[in-house]
């Protein structure tokens, strides 16, 4: 099965054939800021937790902390999600379950850590109205409908304050589980059972805050103890049957420290699972996803027997399959890693399948668990920022993720519904693996081997600042694939104080780079161009003249390209502080005279700010990268323009430069939404191959704040969008 999607993860460099096997692609997304009514204020946070399908499948549901509410999204063409609106609950949602045509929602109504409250509140999804609440005793977090519709169940956590003590346990009151029988299709409050688990993990007794419960076919609950690394299964007649420390796992290959490099050759001793939810995947195995929360997390999943023996642990792989398509988060290394949390089991035409969502990786993963012992990757899924609940409705071929993440604060992209369908063909994403443990991200320029057109190299920029890099990839197959790093060095230690954002073949083996540069004195990075050989070893560092210098800006160099001439071009991202607004410089530098010249180049008007990201010369013209920085559906301008070589008559620095006119050569938003999720901001990294195949590719920001999605794609110059 890992064969038919990725041609097996430890060897993506071979060509994928043709198979008809059944694959997941996103086929939409859907921005929970459109659940809002007209005239409310859409710049306000808003967000999807966890999420659940109506039994038809046509409408999903899921809670909005930040707004105090569920938002409802229709469905019925999965393609083109619809919005809803939002229900008011009247405190915080946690978790939604739906029976017929009434959804029961558990709300958190606490005062305070210390006075923790909630109810279950039941909406009528006709008339969209609270019609009833039954009153839970405390903090809900997870709610579970039984196989049989005859049961609520409900973990009342009555979560700790993690400012409280570095949030050590114990922190009364004490939380426990909630179970509701169902009468005439609505729980019977007066039936309510609370079933206690204190007294009985190791960490913490007296406090167990449960976290997640689900049922399976004979009615079994299996409760998480997240912070107390615990696991309670209870029975079908609510007394504890059995529980089990969720134990330890010891892991190597993976990167421990937040140190600005990917370093994936550490290691980790008897690291607590901390179990967050758990999915029963039939009635004698369970998987949990170990997020950690206080002081473990062990970066994969475990697949359970209900006695509590270990059918299958990943350790590290679930994160190297992430570390392999470029989402790995080094700024979580010297904590959790890729924190897998959301999970979901379901049957699809008879294919066993486990979802397990990745909250820092910002990824999916699709296994095969027909045998529960040996679990088999099939894909993985982009699934937009920190993918907090998953929803599967194999009647439909659907699968969905909730994420949580709202970057509306930092300009960044809004919280996002996404919608996956299942179908013959091939898998969409990833566009770029590596053969091995390379450790990739943040891709912000590209250029051609002049030996090979089939082969690119790529640069990463400052999200990996103690490992500047030069990536070598294989195009001619799908997913594209990374075969080599070279890590930038000087006297023979990895290079400082670079951040490289271009990159042109010298066509002698070696490459010229163009490094941004940051005149904060804080940060003291030089704007700059570097010789480096083939094995990365910098033989020259050429910083700009110091009158240029003067009126920098962080936004610096953008992009390096050699003119037949010899000569070296480059794009400044936006106006330094001596340019008309609305006019960018592009600089020229002579190696052998040492002489700097340049140009000024017409920039769009746009929102947010509109600046040059690449430039490649190809034939008779030079073309660069003009963009926005917006992202989602803010996005409006992404474009491929370009200026004519003759018209390029550098002027020396310092006095009139002549302003160039350019030509809109392809938009490329139409192709950054063929990948169904919303427009990422920063594209790029561009490249020409001789026969006029342009290569884009987008900075996924070395996965913070960001989805991590890396999209690598060509087009023809000429060609009809």
């Amino acid at each position: 099965m890992l064969f038919r999607t990725f041609c097996s993860m430890l060897a993506l460099g071979a060509t994928c054939p043709a198979l008809a096997e059944p694959v997941f692609n996103r086929i939409s997304s859907f921005a929970t800021v459109d659940n809002m009514a007209a005239g409310e204020d859409r710049a306000r946070p808003t967000s999807a937790e966890i999420m659940t399908a109506t039994p038809d499948g046509n409408e999903l549901i899921y809670s909005d902390s930040p707004l105090g509410a569920i938002g409802l999204i229709d469905i019925t063409d999965p393609a083109a999600p619809k919005p809803l609106g939002n229900i008011a609950m009247d405190g915080e949602p946690t978790t939604t379950v739906v029976l017929g045509e009434t959804a029961f929602v558990g709300v958190n109504t606490s005062e305070s850590y210390v006075k923790p409250s909630g109810v279950l509140r039941s909406v009528d999804l006709k008339t969209k109205k609270v019609v009833a609440s039954c009153d839970l005793g405390g903090q809900p977090d997870s709610v579970a409908l039984s196989p049989k519709h005859d049961m609520i169940a409900i973990a009342i956590e009555n979560e700790r304050d993690e400012d409280v003590n570095d949030g050590a346990l114990p922190q009364m009151p004490a939380g426990f589980v909630v179970r509701l029988p169902i009468k005439d299709g609505q729980p019977d409050c007066a039936g309510k059972q609370v079933i206690e688990l204190t007294g009985l993990a190791e960490v913490s007794p007296e406090d167990p805050e449960p976290e997640y419960v689900d049922f399976n076919a004979n009615g079994d609950l299996v409760v998480t103890l997240q912070e107390n690394n615990h696991i309670v299964v209870i029975g079908a007649d609510g007394k504890i049957a059995s529980h089990f420390s969720a134990g330890s796992v010891d892991l190597q290959g993976v990167d421990t420290e937040k140190d600005g490099k990917l370093d994936f050759t550490g290691s980790l001793k008897a690291v607590a699972r901390e179990p967050d939810t758990v999915a029963w995947l039939d009635n004698d195995h369970f998987a949990t996803a170990n997020e950690g929360d206080w002081k473990g997390g062990s970066r994969g999943f475990t697949i359970w027997k209900r006695d509590g023996s270990v059918a299958y642990d990943s350790g590290p792989d679930f994160e190297h399959a992430l570390i392999r398509i470029g989402h790995y988060p080094e700024h979580r290394s010297g904590k959790k890693g890729v924190e897998p949390e959301a999970l979901k089991f379901a049957e699809f035409d008879g294919q066993k399948l486990l979802f397990v969502g990745s909250e820092r990786g910002n990824a999916i993963g699709v296994y095969d668990v027909a045998s529960p012992a040996q679990p088999k990757l099939l894909q993985i899924l982009p699934s937009g920022i920190a993918p907090e609940g998953l929803v599967a409705i194999p009647a439909r071929n659907l699968m969905a993720s909730a994420n949580e993440a709202d970057l509306v604060e930092d300009g960044g992209a809004r919280a996002h519904v996404m919608l996956y369908e299942r179908a013959e063909g091939k898998a969409a994403y990833p566009t770029l693996v590596s053969e091995k443990l390379l450790g990739w991200g943040a891709l912000s320029g590209l250029t051609v081997d002049p030996a090979d057109a089939s082969v690119l190299y790529a640069i990463s920029d400052s999200a990996y600042k103690a490992q500047p890099s030069i990536y070598r990839i294989q195009t001619g197959q799908q997913p594209a694939t990374i075969t080599d790093k070279i890590v930038l060095t000087k006297d023979g230690e990895p290079a400082k104080k670079i951040d490289l954002e271009g990159i042109a073949a010298d066509g002698k083996g070696g490459f010229w780079l163009a490094s941004e540069g940051n005149p904060d004195p804080e940060k003291a990075v030089p704007h700059q161009i570097l010789h480096v050989d083939a094995k990365g070893a910098i033989q020259k560092q050429i910083e700009l003249p110091a009158d240029l210098v003067a009126g920098s800006t962080r936004f610096g160099l953008e992009g390096i390209a050699v003119a037949a001439d010899g000569t070296l071009w480059m794009a400044v991202q936006r106006e330094w502080k001596d340019d008309p607004k609305g006019q960018v410089k592009l600089l020229n530098f002579n190696p052998e005279t040492g002489a700097w010249a340049g140009v000024r180049y017409p920039l769009d008007k746009g929102e947010g700010w509109v600046g040059l990201s690449e430039l490649a010369i190809h034939g008779d013209r030079m073309y660069l990268i003009e963009r926005d920085n917006l992202v989602g559906q803010a996005a409006a301008l992404k474009q491929v323009t370009s200026v004519a070589l003759k018209d390029l008559k550098p002027a020396p620095l310092g006095g009139d430069l002549p302003l160039v006119e350019k030509r809109v050569e392809h938009d490329l938003i139409p192709d950054l939404k063929q990948w169904k999720g919303y427009v990422q901001d920063k594209v790029e990294g561009m490249a020409i191959t001789p026969d006029g195949t342009v290569w884009t590719v987008t900075d996924n920001d070395g996965v913070d704040d960001a989805s991590g999605e890396t999209l690598l794609w060509s087009f023809k110059l000429g060609a009809a969008q």
